[in-house]
């Protein structure tokens, strides 16, 4: 085991981040690919009395709090994507990144319920709930979950499942953090034909009539689709479609799943329906709607590959009516103003909304639509400007917001964040109490998912 320390060769990669607004600033890093190395690792930090912290990619970096006086713990076990077809069960090492989920899957005509991006790591995203574009069919993706293997702060490798280690089971799915580092979980995987999958862009001047024709479909959409709607303003770079760049755009994306072959014809009549409404508005500007294989779902949100510096808000909302509407579009919309690239709300209803009786901490989302909003920073001026029209938005849109969040759509640790009951966090810090009675790991628990300390 290698401890990189600030200025030492090996710290830079260690402590990388996807979100370069939040770089990872801790007092060492290691990068550990055996139990073994963790567990040296962990007796590094104890005698240096040093907090344990944990990630893999850093694109939730502005998530965490600082690492000042911390070890940063990377966990890069070696192995593959293991596939058990018979039972539709993958053993994920960590630090596995969703497009090698998805690559494994597919041979066997499988799919995992990844996010809208193949370059987001498995275990941070699964147990902060997950929002898969199939989550409206699937539910979150952490009840999926199958079983964890985590190292806790004695340095003992435990598995819980739902029966080994049930309580630290239920905890560790949705339950904030803080629990042990994992090395690998299990997650189940779902039989998926194909999908209607894309991303369809409109010109601004659109908005409001398609703003209103997705709200209302949304109303009674069918289980099996799963979309976003979002407001573009993207930068001036070769690389993105001159006419993305030339002014503000509407797009709506997404996934209508077809579990087998026989469901294909139904699935693109569910999506012929909603994509029929929006082109009757205005022809889009550019389509890439079309049926093709479930892989394919990881390229149709367009999330950036490499790193940015992204700052931004995020709400969970109930019903968004016609005044919601219009205040959406008053501050995010083309004519607004507004220094994001990108402002949208993630459809939820259906699946989402059902809490599942064998589920953990967080199994279900209290609300109808996911907002969230973000911008480039790359200066102090531009760190102002995007935060400060994250309030102007938050204020805007008070009216329908729940007051709960989705963990892996907060974008800030210094934000409202809330998607624990008062009972359930009683019950986390209670499994914490017993797996890391020092308070190790107590760096990465997530606010608002730990009982306040007076």
């Amino acid at each position: 085991m290698a401890v990189r320390l600030p200025g030492q060769p090996g710290y830079d990669e260690a402590t990388a981040v996807f979100n370069l607004t939040a770089p990872a600033e801790p007092a060492a890093a290691v990068v550990a690919s055996t139990v073994e190395e963790i567990r040296a690792a962990l007796e590094y930090a104890r005698s240096f009395r040093m907090g344990v912290r944990v990630h893999t990619t850093g694109h939730a970096s502005p998530t965490q709090r600082p690492m000042d006086g911390s070890l940063l713990l990377k966990v890069r076990p070696p192995g593959p994507v293991e596939v058990d077809a018979s039972r539709r069960v993958a053993r994920i090492p960590a630090g596995t990144l969703w497009g090698a989920v998805a690559e494994a899957a597919a041979p066997f005509g499988l799919a995992a319920p990844h996010g809208s991006s193949g370059t987001v790591g498995v275990v941070g995203y699964l147990l902060r709930g997950g929002m898969s574009y199939y989550g409206r069919q699937l539910g979150v993706a952490t009840n999926l979950v199958r079983a964890v293997e985590l190292v806790t702060a004695d340095g003992s490798l435990v598995r819980a499942s739902a029966t080994e280690n049930q309580e630290l089971f239920w905890a560790v799915r949705g339950g904030g953090g803080g629990f042990g580092i994992v090395v690998a979980l299990e997650v189940e995987l779902f039989p998926a034909a194909k999908v209607i999958t894309g991303s369809a862009f409109w010109a601004g001047s659109h908005a409001a009539r398609l703003l209103d024709e997705w709200l209302r479909w949304s109303v009674d959409a069918p289980w099996e689709a799963t979309t976003s709607l979002q407001i573009m303003n993207l930068p001036d770079l070769p690389e993105i479609p001159e006419v993305l760049r030339s002014g503000p755009v509407l797009s709506v994306d997404g996934a209508v799943l077809a579990v087998t072959e026989d469901g294909v014809a139904t699935a693109q009549a569910q999506a012929d329906e909603l994509l029929g409404r929006l082109r009757s508005v205005a022809e889009p500007v550019m389509d890439s709607w079309a049926l093709t294989k479930p892989s394919a779902v990881l390229e149709a949100h367009m999330d950036p590959e490499d790193p940015v510096p992204i700052a931004g808000d995020h709400l969970l909302l109930r019903d968004l009516d016609s005044a919601g509407a219009a205040e959406f579009l008053r501050v995010v919309g083309p004519e607004s103003g507004s220094p994001f690239i990108s402002a949208g709300m993630r459809q939820l209803g259906g699946a989402y909304s059902v809490a599942d009786p064998a589920g953990g901490a967080l199994s279900s989302f209290a609300g109808r639509f996911a907002y969230s909003g973000a911008g480039l920073v790359v200066d102090a001026s531009s760190r102002d400007a995007v935060e400060g029209h994250c309030a102007v938005v938050r204020s805007a849109l008070s009216p329908w917001d729940s007051g709960w969040t989705v963990p892996s759509f907060v974008e800030n640790w210094q934000q409202p964040q809330r998607h624990l009951s008062e009972a359930a966090i009683a019950r986390v810090d209670a499994v914490r109490a017993v797996v890391d009675p020092d308070g190790v790991f107590a760096g990465d628990v997530s606010p608002g998912a730990t009982a306040p300390i007076f």
